[in-house]
């Protein structure tokens, strides 16, 4: 009568050992939240007229990274900078507008 009670004991207790342990689940990375610049300052402006440019690959990621300013002042000021023609497009899509250096020659690269 032992051998039996302990014979149904066993499965028991080893499925009732996995449904009581779950996994536990990572929370993953946590980045750091952006604190970009939602208004131009004097010395931003000045760093975007002076550096972007020279950048030979320009575009609104680019500007974000670098600058650290928010995307929409981003993409002001890469229309001002191509208005001045300091900067020229190259690829013109509907979310993603590619532009680089003018050059003074207007040849091909």
């Amino acid at each position: 009568m032992a051998r039996s009670a302990k014979a149904k004991a066993a499965p028991t207790s080893s499925s009732g050992g996995k449904a009581a342990k779950k996994k536990k689940w990572s929370k993953g990375k946590v980045k750091d939240k952006a604190q970009h610049a939602v208004v131009l300052d004097k010395a931003t402006y000045d760093r975007i007229l002076k550096e972007v440019p020279t950048f030979r690959f320009i575009s609104q990621s680019i500007l974000i990274e670098r600058l650290k300013i928010n995307g929409s002042l981003a993409r002001v000021a890469i229309r001002h900078l191509e208005k001045e023609g300091q900067i020229k497009r190259i690829v013109h899509h509907s979310s993603q507008l590619v532009y680089t250096r003018a050059t003074g020659g207007g040849g091909a690269e």
